[in-house]
């Protein structure tokens, strides 16, 4: 990919005299904006990395088996590059009238994402001793947004049903062009995904599901905290959905969702041969069954929201420490009444959640950010990326809690349907609705025979600082030894 890049931009300059100005800076900026792309992956990925600007040749062995440029060196260049895309790339109506192509609002909405995780990257991993360079990147972060909120086009959508607005913007046909800013575009009978499959077919979902602890994050419709409930942890599965975020029900399958199934509108409850928490996703599936096992589902994809941009925002206003009233009004009280929740700034920290995040702050700013971002991007493929920016690998231990069973050889009907939907049993044969405790299915109750479905119990999941950044790849160092291996990857 870098070097197709780099041979674009390379080439360029061929054109220059062909078209205008304004043209050829924005094909310049389309250019520089994937490289900024491509290095930011790769810095997240391995930390410091080799900068190329131009196309390799093959007999420039002094470029091709150099050692790697540091992470600073590397972050400004993708800083210098962003910078360029997001001001000299289109904003015509014809380049952003699809949500799909780079566009200076495409630029500037990626550029606060990179610049987020960067600034909070270098803040919270002390010994990478670039927390004096954090800020440069946050604030690069809050320039970006501001540019956005006050220039773009952009909003979020908040004209349909409070219940139903939110996952509409994932399942339909359409990228909804006021609130996405970049996405993939499908179509029913050209271009089409298996998403919906690796939601409801057991063979490919690899048992995708939410814990226990992220769903307390949800909040209650008038803006209280769910875990302030005398009985939040032994409250049922169908009704922990009662006055919660909307969000919450558009995000899993909840006690009142509706699954066309053989041609028929029918309530659909978690499937654990399926799931393995109960928490069960439906967030980018299509809610038919002829779905379920072909790679045909057409809903567009967003990649970029507007949401994300308020998001990023007020987290980096409250990392700089200046986050108050204001930035929370047109940022996170938007995005709470959206999902039909009171957008009352919390008196004090959540104490909930500052366990739950390792007690690593108690700012009541930082963390409430964090729980609007988990909630408005979940599953938007950024979590993993939050927990390594923040630097809390070690949640990955979380013990994985699923829905709250009070005894065993009971009939549970999760949707109050009058159908059997689950039975934990220490005895006796596993079927789709029968879980039997132990090594063989792997569950286990956290009280023994009452409590929190716990799943994976012989996966100890151990983590280690050296997963902050992956292995430079074997194949990798021996054609080029200068590359050096990561931290703790050396054996």
């Amino acid at each position: 990919m870098l070097r197709n890049i780099n041979w674009y931009l390379d080439k360029l300059p061929r054109g220059k005299n062909n078209v205008s100005l304004n043209v050829y800076n924005h094909y310049e900026g389309v250019g520089r904006f994937w490289r900024a792309y491509f290095y930011y992956f790769m810095i997240r990925t391995f930390g410091d990395v080799p900068w190329y600007e131009h196309e390799l040749q093959a007999d420039n062995k002094e470029e091709l088996y150099k050692p790697r440029d540091p992470r600073e060196f590397v972050m400004d260049k993708v800083l210098e590059d962003l910078n360029f895309a997001s001001a000299y790339c289109s904003i015509e109506q014809k380049e952003i009238v699809s949500s799909t192509k780079i566009t200076r609002w495409v630029a500037l909405a990626f550029k606060a994402r990179v610049c987020l995780f960067e600034g909070t990257y270098r803040k919270y991993h002390t010994e990478l001793n670039l927390t004096s360079s954090a800020d440069k990147f946050l604030r690069e972060a809050t320039n970006a947004c501001e540019i956005l909120m006050d220039e773009s086009p952009y909003g979020l959508v908040t004209s349909g049903d409070v219940k139903t607005q939110y996952r509409a913007l994932f399942t339909n046909a359409d990228l909804n062009q006021k609130e996405v800013i970049w996405g993939a575009a499908y179509k029913s009978g050209l271009r089409m995904h298996d998403c919906t499959k690796k939601t409801f077919n057991g063979s490919v979902s690899n048992g995708r599901s939410f814990i226990k602890q992220f769903i307390n994050q949800y909040l209650m419709l008038d803006g209280s905290r769910f875990t302030d409930k005398l009985n939040y942890e032994t409250i049922p599965y169908n009704e922990e959905f009662t006055n919660r975020d909307y969000r919450l029900s558009q995000t899993i399958i909840s006690p009142e969702y509706l699954k066309k199934q053989g041609g028929v509108n029918k309530k659909y409850a978690p499937n654990f041969s399926i799931t393995r928490s109960g928490y069960m996703p439906i967030k980018w599936s299509l809610d038919d069954d002829s779905y379920d096992n072909t790679s045909t589902s057409y809903n567009s994809l967003p990649i970029l929201r507007y949401a994300e941009v308020l998001l990023n925002y007020a987290e980096a206003k409250a990392e700089l420490g200046e986050m108050d009233a204001i930035i929370w009004n047109k940022t996170i009280k938007l995005l709470r009444e959206r999902a039909g929740v009171n957008g009352v700034i919390p008196a004090t920290y959540d104490s909930y959640l500052a366990d739950y995040y390792l007690n690593q702050t108690t700012d009541r700013w930082i963390l409430e950010t964090r729980r609007e971002r988990s909630i408005e991007l979940a599953f938007e493929h950024v979590r993993y990326d939050d927990l390594m920016r923040w630097k809390l690998g070690k949640m990955i231990e979380i013990p994985k809690y699923g829905v709250y069973i009070g005894a065993l050889d009971t009939n549970y009907d999760l949707n109050e349907d009058g159908v059997t939907d689950l039975i934990v049993s220490n005895t006796g044969n596993a079927t789709a609705t029968r879980i039997v405790l132990g090594e063989v299915q792997n569950f286990e109750l956290s009280h023994g025979d009452y409590g929190y479905l716990l799943y994976e119990i012989t996966h100890n999941k151990l983590w280690l600082d050296k997963k902050y950044l992956r292995p430079i790849p074997h194949t990798a160092l021996e054609m080029n030894p200068n590359l050096g291996q990561n931290p703790g990857w050396e054996n």
